[in-house]
């Protein structure tokens, strides 16, 4: 048997652009992103779902891209960090901004991991998503205020070895005041 019968073509839309990729069915998100399509942003850290620094936003949602097989994601809209665009037309995305003025990175490898979760996490909140510290008594459905120990619980899947964490989460409250 061929090797192509273990490729498929792809369709998927990745960062407002509609692409078709063909890929082994063995090639998670990540490795289609940065090796295929060549946007470096999302990093490799630890390969097993635990870090976060591959973190990327798919239909809108935080996932964790070194998990996902690409072959799986068809159809899907992707958003890494170099596609996040803020609806005024702006260069940079608010968080993307808030992150350099909070000066919420070190060394900046989990960076681009971070602002795609900060994203994702600010949308779930809005969205009257609970974590396991929102108030039980809070009104089902309706936005979570984000405070500092919601945007902690929010980001925990996200790992900075610098540990630049009260920045981080600075940044974040800086975006949502």
């Amino acid at each position: 048997m061929g090797t192509e019968a273990f490729h498929s073509e792809v369709p998927l839309t990745v960062n407002g652009r509609p692409c078709r990729v063909t890929v082994d069915h063995r090639s998670t998100l990540l490795d289609v992103l940065r090796e295929r399509l060549g946007l470096t942003g999302a990093k490799k850290g630890c390969d097993h779902g635990q870090c976060g620094a591959c973190t990327v936003l798919v239909d809108g949602r935080r996932a964790n891209s070194c998990l996902l097989l690409a072959v799986a994601q068809e159809g899907c809209d992707v958003t890494t960090v170099e596609g996040l665009r803020p609806a005024d037309g702006a260069q940079t995305h608010p968080l993307q901004r808030a992150f350099v003025e909070c000066d919420a990175f070190q060394c900046g490898y989990c960076t681009p991991g971070q602002i795609c979760s900060a994203v994702g996490a600010v949308a779930e909140a809005e969205a009257g998503h609970p974590s396991h510290v929102t108030d039980p008594q809070a009104p089902a459905g309706s936005p979570v205020e984000l405070t500092r120990d919601e945007i902690r619980e929010r980001l925990s899947g996200n790992l900075c070895r610098c540990g630049a964490y009260p920045h981080i989460v600075e940044a974040v409250e800086d975006v949502t005041r």
